[in-house]
């Protein structure tokens, strides 16, 4: 079977449904606070630690900071839980940076929570993000930005499509590699 072949066969019986479910303020705030449980009964979801890390902390301040400066750009952040349909389980965060800029291009953001790596949440989750991605005409290309270091990603996004068009500097996060893929017709990992 060819490499191309490979990517776009069907998905086995295995591999994982996701459904995203949205993050208020409400929820972002009582996950700043520390308030975990609440932040929960707000989402309708029970959180893990994974949402109060130092890490997630930053980025809930991040998208509060952004929501109150433009609430018109709410529904393109990385502001959702990722739970796994079949288990109804919270595994990760995912979203959007940010809207399509002036070229139609929006980037993908995702984090998998410790426990529930190398199980196929990270594929999935690019999955979903990509459909919903294709799904607003106003997106013409979808960008990943990662370390040259981290192979897990490199390799979760790596069926979908993304090829390597720069590397740039990020304040948080240090050296990153930027890959695109189009919007319309990202082949299925």
């Amino acid at each position: 079977m060819t490499e191309e072949a490979a990517r776009r066969r069907p998905r086995g019986r295995h591999s994982k449904r996701v459904r995203f479910v949205e993050l208020s303020g409400e929820a972002m705030s009582a996950l700043l606070a520390g308030d975990l449980s609440g932040a929960g009964r707000t989402a309708g979801v029970p959180l893990t630690e994974h949402f109060v890390t130092d890490r997630a902390r930053w980025l809930w301040r991040f998208r509060l900071d952004q929501m109150a400066a433009d609430p018109g750009r709410a529904r393109w952040m990385a502001r959702q839980a990722v739970v796994d349909e079949e288990k109804d389980l919270v595994v990760g965060h995912a979203g959007f940076h940010g809207p399509p800029d002036e070229a139609g291009t929006v980037e993908i953001g995702y984090s998998v929570a410790p426990g529930f790596r190398r199980r196929g949440y990270g594929r999935a989750t690019v999955a979903e993000l990509l459909r919903r991605a294709a799904a607003d005409s106003a997106v013409t290309t979808v960008r990943a930005t990662i370390g040259p270091d981290n192979a897990a990603s490199l390799a979760t996004v790596s069926g979908f499509g993304f090829v390597r068009v720069g590397e740039q500097w990020d304040e948080e996060d240090g050296p990153e590699l930027v890959l695109e893929a189009p919007a319309q017709g990202v082949p299925p990992a």
